[in-house]
C-alpha cells in the first residue's frame, strides 16, 4: 500500500449540513430550529446557567463552609520611593502618611514595598516591610520599626 493509495473508511466523513438549500435537504424554512422562539432568532445565545427565569441552581442549594473576609486585615501599601518627601529625621507613623496624602484611608496597617530608593534618613513606624523594602531602610541609613 502506498500514500496514494489510502481512502477514508466508509461513513468516516459527511457532508456539512447545508441549511435553508432548496429542496431535498430537509432543512429548508426555519432550517432546523424548530418554530419562533428565543433560540429560533438570529444571534442567539443563552447562558447556559439561565433557567427561564426559575430561581437558579447555584441561589437554591444551601451556601456552606467558612469564609473570613468580614474580618479579614488589610494593609495600605506604600513604596520606599514615596518616603522622600518627608524631611531628615522625622518619625513617619501611619496616621502621618494619611495626613499628608500618601495613604488614601484608614487601614487596618500599613506595609511598605521596597519600589524606588530611599534618600533621606528617617524612622519608619508600620505594620510590616517587605524585605527588599528593609534593605534599602537600611542602606539609606534609616531605622524600620515594626508597630
Amino acid at each position: 500500500m502506498k500514500l496514494h493509495e489510502l481512502e477514508r473508511n466508509i461513513g468516516a466523513t459527511h457532508a456539512k449540513k447545508r441549511i435553508g438549500r432548496g429542496p431535498g435537504s430537509g432543512l429548508g424554512k426555519t432550517g432546523g430550529r424548530g418554530q419562533k422562539g428565543q433560540k429560533a432568532r438570529s444571534g442567539a445565545s443563552i447562558n447556559p446557567v439561565f433557567e427561564g427565569g426559575q430561581l437558579p441552581l447555584y441561589r437554591r442549594i444551601p451556601k456552606r463552609g467558612f469564609t473570613n473576609a468580614k474580618f479579614k486585615t488589610t494593609y495600605g501599601t506604600i513604596n520606599v520611593e514615596d518616603l522622600n518627601r518627608f524631611e531628615n529625621g522625622t518619625v513617619v507613623t501611619p496616621a502621618l502618611l494619611k495626613d499628608t496624602g500618601l495613604l488614601k484611608k484608614q487601614y487596618d496597617g500599613v506595609k511598605v514595598l521596597g519600589t524606588g530608593k530611599l534618600e533621606k534618613k528617617i524612622t519608619i513606624q508600620a505594620n510590616k516591610f517587605s524585605v527588599s523594602a528593609l534593605e534599602k531602610i537600611k542602606e539609606a541609613g534609616s531605622k524600620a520599626e515594626v508597630i
